[in-house]
């Protein structure tokens, strides 16, 4: 890893550090979801990161990917567990964090926080060249059970690359006995997730993020005038919210169907625990090295 790559990696890591920090600050009884990512996107901008993909505040028994309409209603209330995810890029080198914030005084609730807070710091602590995915795994699923919850088997952390979110390797939140090691130089986020119930997810309806998967010959002019727009994203995740700002639904939803429809764009939809448990999350980013640099940690 050359020099411009690490300072690039490292300030996409400050960037969303922050971003999420102030977020987790405005996430509040009472608050606005959709006012409260408004306002983290555009402390994300003013700090001077691009977004590896649009920030999600998922409650409760939804683990990931719920990201608000316009129209969208959501206010924070006492015995809600918010999960904040953001991320940001600078150059495609990217920062990947998450926290969970708890808005309630709830033992259980705050216990489950800490797991998935916990096997984060404990996998952290391991992290080095030659460390096994299922060392990791191992690790992370110790911590989350002996506090009596289940570690989501059907997400995991994952490798990052230069505009790539999900890359090699899986980290898995269990051990699955994979006895691939670390490199040095290796960039991955390590994410546990924690859950009161199944501990396995499944994609619901309604998505609001998408992200581009390649490219065809594209007849329809709308569908091309909005395309441009969306390949400026390096097929990394966009917002709906963010096309129908520019281009308004109709002429949104015409393209976003054609594209679904050529099969050239992914959805995300929101991702919820099977039995409806509530989940947790904690996540950073680290470059693997014998002293890990953990890009997405606040300086004291």
């Amino acid at each position: 890893m050359d020099k411009e790559t690490f300072d690039a990696y490292v300030k996409a890591g400050k960037i969303a550090a922050r971003a999420l920090n102030y977020g987790a600050g405005l996430i509040k009884v009472g608050a606005s979801l959709l006012e409260v990512t408004d306002k983290i996107e555009k402390r994300i901008m003013e700090l001077g990161g691009e977004f590896a993909f649009p920030p999600q505040i998922s409650l409760n028994d939804i683990a990931a990917h719920y990201y608000p309409s316009d129209d969208d209603k959501t206010i924070f209330k006492e015995g809600d567990v918010a999960k904040l995810d953001v991320g940001v890029h600078v150059n495609g080198f990217v920062g990947d964090t998450a926290i969970t914030v708890v808005l309630s005084n709830d033992a259980k609730l705050k216990l489950l926080a800490e797991a998935s807070r916990e096997a984060l710091n404990s996998a952290l602590r391991i992290i080095k060249p030659g460390i096994t995915i299922s060392e990791i795994g191992r690790t992370i699923h110790n911590e989350i059970t002996k506090r009596g919850f289940a570690p989501i088997r059907n997400l995991s952390g994952h490798g990052l690359d230069r505009f790539v979110i999900h890359d090699a390797p899986s980290i898995p939140n269990f051990d699955t006995g994979s006895q691939e090691k670390l490199k040095e130089n290796q960039v991955i986020a390590i994410e546990p997730f924690a859950s009161t119930g199944a501990g396995i997810i499944y994609e619901s309806s309604n998505p609001a993020l998408f992200s581009l998967t390649g490219k065809k010959p594209i007849r329809s002019p709308i569908t091309r005038e909005v395309l441009r727009d969306l390949e400026e994203y390096n097929e990394l995740p966009f917002a709906l919210r963010w096309v129908v700002k520019k281009h308004g639904p109709g002429k949104t939803s015409f393209a976003i169907r054609d594209l679904k429809h050529m099969d050239i764009l992914r959805e995300y939809p929101p991702l919820p625990d099977k039995a409806h448990g509530i989940v947790s999350q904690a996540e950073h980013t680290v470059i693997v090295r014998e002293k890990p640099v953990i890009t997405t940690l606040l300086d004291e």
